[in-house]
């Protein structure tokens, strides 16, 4: 118990009890039940995307490119349906496409030895003008609403289903990571490379894994959205990687690698939310939300050179 005070999860509960607080003086319709529905309902496109990203920077890499994945899953995921697939094979389409996807950045990187800001900026581009190519630069429309209601439906009364997958896929994370080999090689990779292949690791299996998880996930949050939007734009996901890489920051995830956690993740995919949500309760106006995302990443990866200096202070007295 101990341990999980100490814990950064630990802070960012306290920081969201904090920012209920605050934006419920400010208006109390905020802390209305429908309202905290609604932020973890709006938390799931980026959690989803935060979840996999995780995956990619724990091997001491980033992707770019999930917001391009996103929109390819999205209008190809929209053309099938529209064709008359049914929804169930049409989700295991996408979630197919997305896991490709990404594990082709994962081959840039490993096969070609390519900088993964390199390799995911470069494809990013590319899917992205592959989602135009696709649709001629055109929406596209008309989702069966059987396929809306399975992913974006209510679950148990005003609970949505995007929500449920939300935290099924963050526990299938913590399980993948915590109690897999792979999710342990991922850690020392992101920790030491170097040391890790010279003890026989499979880095490389490592990594396009790592990377191809990380497709996978903005594959199925492309397809909630596309559920709950019923149309899919070849422009959506412009801009999500940010929000995705400051979730994972906020939860703890080290930016150079071999640390994270699924849980803080999630809890720094909710704070974005309940951030957001606070702004316009509040009536401020949303350009401000992305002044507010900036400054967090930069206090977030800041955080971590405190904590670090911290710890050599701490160690250094232990040894004195």
């Amino acid at each position: 118990m101990k341990k999980f005070f100490a814990q950064r999860e630990f802070a960012i509960i306290i920081a969201i009890v904090v920012m209920i607080a605050l934006f419920t003086i400010v208006n109390p319709i905020y802390v209305s039940g429908a309202n905290l529905i609604d932020i973890v309902d709006q938390s799931t496109i980026n959690g989803l995307l935060a979840i996999g990203i995780t995956f990619a920077i724990l091997t001491g890499g980033i992707d770019l490119s999930i917001g391009s994945t996103f929109a390819i899953v999205i209008v190809c995921v929209g053309k099938v349906l529209g064709a008359g697939i049914a929804p169930l094979p049409a989700v295991g389409l996408g979630l197919i496409m997305g896991f490709l996807l990404g594990a082709v950045n994962g081959l840039l990187v490993t096969k070609m030895k390519l900088q993964p800001f390199i390799a995911t900026l470069g494809m990013m581009s590319v899917y992205r003008g592959v989602a135009y190519i696709f649709t001629g630069g055109w929406p596209v429309l008309n989702m069966p609403s059987v396929f809306r209601k399975m992913l974006d439906g209510d679950l148990i009364g005003d609970i949505p289903v995007s929500a449920i997958i939300l935290f099924a896929v963050a526990f299938l994370g913590w399980v993948f990571l915590k109690h897999t080999r792979f999710g342990t090689y991922l850690y020392a990779i992101g920790g030491n490379e170097e040391a890790t292949h010279l003890s026989g690791v499979p880095v490389d299996k490592g990594k396009i894994l790592a990377y191809a998880i990380c497709g996978l996930a903005a594959g199925l949050s492309g397809m909630i959205l596309l559920a709950r939007l019923g149309t899919g734009e070849p422009t959506a996901g412009q801009g999500y990687e940010l929000n995705a890489i400051a979730a994972a920051a906020i939860g703890g995830t080290s930016l150079s690698g071999g640390k994270g956690s699924m849980l803080g993740t999630l809890l720094g995919a909710i704070l974005l939310s309940a951030l957001k949500v606070g702004l316009i309760v509040a009536g401020v106006d949303t350009f401000w939300q992305y002044i507010a995302t900036g400054l967090i990443i930069v206090v977030a990866a800041y955080f971590e050179v405190i904590q670090s200096k911290l710890g050599t202070i701490f160690v250094f007295r232990k040894k004195a």
